[in-house]
């Protein structure tokens, strides 16, 4: 069991409930004023009805005039008219402004993540982070999610609790005559302090109770959280596509449900909070709802009593029990928002400490010069690198020059460096040691967007999105169609395409669209390669950009090598050594460093180097 972990002191839970507030006034203002505004409204137009009510009741047990009669039913009538259209409005207008409330909160963390730098964005520790946040909303709205209902809650608690002090004070005040006997103890101050002291400790007890419950969500926040992403995982892996076939054919079905049948998991019938439900988190669910039942008796005791005494009327009878119960209600949700509100700030202090990930990456200022002939220089100078958290170097001591114009095969061994080379060419990351150079500057110096707009990566794990073909090699809505045809023609596409009947506004995969197309990897990577020279960058880089092709499609792409890459720089980075024949240079890395450098013909003689040992270990299973 994970160690329970304490509650957040009261001022930095409410601090933590306030940044978030602030959070969506700032992001989403209408929304905000939507909910609060409804809030409002839905909280003190009841106290109209159980004024007009009672007014009615006495007059009908009174002088029956029937003239006052219509005229009261009449303005009750029309203000419930009212009310009843004043609440169709403003819930509408609630109703579109709250649209999509878990796509506005997923565009915070996507905001936050876009803008993230990438060093940060690949730190195992980050996507954890994410996760929980995500989990915990899955578990009870626990996060900006659940403060959100918090204000509401707190609001209409305040404005419950003010309407209904406003018809209840005349009840302590009216007095019983002195012709009745003994139920005039009912006027004597201390008697009246007394219930009122008793209404008030009850109406206190029953949410402290129901939020003492509720905190043990909060004290075993990490047990949550791990039980959350237990399920998450095992719950839903027969969901993803991806693996369904891995899934059917080793029955790894059979894991998920030795999980999710397992009694003693968190949320297992067996596990901590089904222990928590049948021991203290049970037995204060249960006493606060007994404390309410309590109020609601002491409640109407007090108010018959007086009513039998002669202090008031019938129609006050209804509205003092309606008012009373709303003070109840009021005090009650005032205090149970509070403490719930405390209860989710571990939760919303996740959300920040992700939200709070600070931008470290220098952005630059200098202006990358737009050259239509693509006269870039790129040096790499004594660049090394670790990665954050790593005592062991990823690169050591690179040296190397990118001719203009050039192909360039980068090869080696898994982990040999070649990925983290092209990382620190797109400044993804920064080198531990030594710069990098373009046109004779320390890239750093360089404005961060600009930059990154020098080059076009087709990435091992690259994604395509379930939107049209078009979008997906534009990268965008309004993209080119002209060019989105010429780049799918380069990339091999065109005899797919004609398959097509919507063409480049055909949607891939079914995801949004019933009539989407699936494509294979190898057509998947062609789009992604089409992607590349879409953005026409002066640098284009291919890691593996064979590797789902069959070898004939391989073989077109190498064929036409020249028409694609165009006089753009291009680095490859490849496994298949055979693809090094097409290009000018290669670059060998190995256990992080540039081990040989030069054309296919001369690194392939040299016998003792670790290029020929590599081709030899792919080339001895296509000789005799």
């Amino acid at each position: 069991m994970e160690k329970r972990k304490k509650l957040k002191p009261w001022n930095e839970a409410m601090r933590l409930n306030h940044r978030g507030l602030k959070l969506f006034c700032k992001r989403y203002p209408q929304m905000v004023l939507s909910r609060f505004i409804s809030v409002i409204w839905t909280a003190l137009a009841p106290y109209v009805g159980i004024y007009l009510s009672a007014l009615i009741i006495d007059e009908i047990a009174g002088k029956r005039d029937m003239e006052r009669l219509q005229f009261l039913v009449t303005i009750t009538l029309l203000c419930a008219a009212l009310i009843a259209l004043g609440s169709a409005l403003l819930g509408k207008w609630r109703e579109t402004q709250n649209a999509g409330l878990g796509l506005k909160m997923l565009g915070i963390y996507s905001e936050k993540l876009f803008g993230m730098d990438y060093a940060d964005l690949d730190k195992t520790e980050t996507a954890e982070l994410l996760s929980t946040i995500r989990q915990n909303q899955n578990g009870n709205g626990w996060g900006l999610y659940r403060m959100l209902g918090s204000y509401e809650a707190l609001c209409s608690a305040v404005l419950t609790l003010l309407g209904g002090i406003s018809l209840t004070v005349s009840l302590f005040l009216s007095r019983v005559p002195e012709s009745a006997g003994a139920y005039t103890v009912l006027n004597h101050p201390i008697f009246v302090v007394l219930v009122i002291a008793v209404m008030l400790a009850i109406t206190y007890i029953a949410p402290a109770l129901s939020n003492k419950a509720v905190s043990y969500w909060a004290l075993n926040v990490d047990s949550h959280r791990l039980g959350n992403r237990m399920f998450g995982f095992f719950g839903r892996l027969g969901y993803q596509r991806e693996i369904a076939t891995d899934v059917r054919m080793y029955r790894q079905d059979r894991m998920c449900e030795k999980y999710n049948r397992d009694k003693n998991n968190t949320f297992g019938s067996n596990g901590l909070f089904a222990h928590l439900s049948l021991g203290p988190m049970g037995f204060y669910s249960a006493a606060s709802s007994a404390m309410s039942v309590v109020f609601t008796g002491v409640a109407y005791v007090f108010v018959c009593l007086k009513a039998w005494a002669g202090a008031f009327g019938l129609g006050a009878v209804t509205q003092y029990v309606a008012s009373i119960t709303k003070v109840s209600g009021g005090v009650s949700g005032l205090i149970s928002t509070l403490g719930d509100m405390r209860n989710n700030a571990s939760f919303l202090e996740t959300v920040f400490q992700f939200l709070d990930i600070p931008n470290n990456m220098y952005q630059g200022s200098l202006t990358v010069e737009k050259r239509s002939d693509r006269k870039y220089q790129v040096e790499f100078r004594n660049v090394s690198f670790k990665y954050p958290g790593s005592d062991n170097y990823a690169l050591r001591n690179v040296n190397m020059n990118f001719e203009i114009g050039k192909r360039l095969a980068v090869v080696g061994m898994n982990g040999s460096g070649k990925t983290t080379f092209i990382k620190l060419l797109c400044r993804l990351y920064d080198p531990t040691e030594g710069e990098i150079l373009l046109n004779g500057i320390d890239i750093r110096k360089y404005n961060y967007a600009e930059y990154m707009m020098l080059f076009s990566v087709v990435f091992q794990d690259f994604k395509l999105f379930a939107l049209k073909l078009g979008e997906n090699v534009g990268a965008r809505a309004d993209y080119d169609n002209d060019l989105v045809l010429e780049s799918l023609k380069k990339a091999g596409f065109s005899e797919k395409l004609t398959d097509m009947q919507s063409g480049v506004e055909t949607y891939l995969y079914k995801d949004y669209d019933k009539d989407g197309v699936n494509v294979s990897g190898g057509e998947a990577q062609k789009i992604a390669i089409a992607r590349a020279l879409y953005k026409n960058a002066p640098f284009i880089i291919l890691d593996e950009p064979t590797a789902a092709l069959d070898p004939v499609a391989e073989a077109e792409i190498y064929s036409r090598l020249n028409d694609i890459v165009g006089d753009r720089t291009a680095i490859y980075i490849s496994h298949r050594l055979s693809s090094c024949k097409f290009c000018d240079e290669i670059v060998v890395f190995h256990e992080g460093g540039v081990v040989q450098q030069g054309a296919h013909a001369s690194l392939v003689a040299d016998e003792n180097g670790k290029y020929f040992e590599l081709w030899q270990a792919q080339a001895q299973y296509y000789t005799e």
